[in-house]
């Protein structure tokens, strides 16, 4: 059985280090999780990394099972699949999903993990807590029959939103993105895509999630009369300054916040988060979501791989890291 295990910390902003780690006896009710694969979510994980999460957000941003605190030291993570050594028979043999940090093993309560259906591969599956982001968003704003959506920014949560959003009858959807090459995930998602510059107008529903101020405002360029941004973006420590004259007021536009760790008001009292992620789990059965991985490396690499991250060196949405040979 797993005892000693490896774990990724920051240990100052912008300095990424693997460190050992004991792992305590499993007691009753835990499992001993030996790590597969877990993902690197680009966008909040650089921010985290480079030091940039602001003094008022160090409580909201911290993640299930982080240790340290903001800025650094820290250990912090969330998109892991491993397999189960020790636990509840039910779970053990099986592949799960948790929301713990990069780590080789680790040890957690049993209700802290979710079980990977046999359709949905490993590697897949890192992709959960992504798609449950995304799950949770279009329960605050669910499109109607006939709406015309676009999604700005494609990166790992606007292309999971963009995913979601295909399989709505009648719906017609467009990612935007500046970066052209983004323009081959639209088409394996199953989604139009336009650059900023010529993207379609009269919109219904805008989901923003490139994390700029120019994409938001072009998000309220595009509205149709009444429409509104439901707005995903986390921008850690930057201002974002907008336009609200011309049209803003006239034609009475929403800009409208998602937040992943509470859940849309109108399913608060029926979906449990072992709900919510059971349903991501499932809704990746669809291969389209393998667009939204777009390269590996070993753990060992990790510290290599944040740093390449947050300098745009290494253009990613989800970057796969790999454990004991994966």
């Amino acid at each position: 059985m797993t005892r000693a295990a490896h774990a990724f910390w920051l240990s100052a902003p912008g300095v990424g280090e693997i460190r050992p780690v004991t792992l305590p006896e499993p007691r009753a009710g835990q499992v001993l999780v030996r790590a597969r694969y877990s993902g690197v979510s680009r966008g909040t994980e650089t921010l985290v990394f480079a030091g940039r999460v602001p003094t008022s957000q160090y409580a909201a941003m911290r993640a299930p099972f982080q240790e340290g605190d903001f800025p650094a030291p820290v250990k912090y993570g969330y998109l892991s699949v491993g397999e189960v050594e020790q636990g509840p028979a039910r779970l053990l043999g099986r592949t799960v999903f948790c929301l713990h940090p990069h780590q080789s093993a680790y040890v957690v309560p049993a209700d802290a993990v979710t079980v990977v259906p046999d359709r949905v591969p490993a590697a897949r599956a890192v992709l959960a807590g992504t798609v449950e982001t995304a799950v949770n968003a279009l329960w605050d704003a669910p499109p109607l029959i006939g709406d015309r959506v676009s999604v700005i920014g494609g990166g790992m949560i606007g292309c999971a939103v963009a995913a979601l959003l295909a399989r709505f009858p009648g719906v017609r959807v467009e990612l935007v993105d500046t970066d052209p090459s983004r323009a081959e995930v639209a088409a394996a998602l199953g989604v139009d895509f336009a650059a900023p510059q010529t993207a379609s107008g009269g919109r219904d529903l805008v989901v923003h999630a490139s994390a700029s101020a120019a994409g938001l405002q072009r998000g309220l360029d595009l509205l149709a009369p009444e429409g509104t941004v439901l707005e995903l973006s986390w921008y850690g420590d930057r201002p974002v300054q907008l336009s609200l004259g011309a049209a803003f007021h006239s034609g009475r536009l929403t800009i409208r916040s998602s937040q992943v760790g509470r859940i849309a008001p109108a399913r608060r009292d029926s979906r449990s988060y072992a709900d919510r992620m059971a349903l991501a789990l499932d809704l990746l059965a669809d291969p389209a979501f393998d667009a939204l991985i777009t390269g590996r490396s070993s753990f060992a690499e990790l510290p290599d791989v944040l740093t390449r991250l947050s300098a745009g060196d290494l253009p990613a949405l989800c970057h796969l890291i790999t454990y004991d040979g994966e």
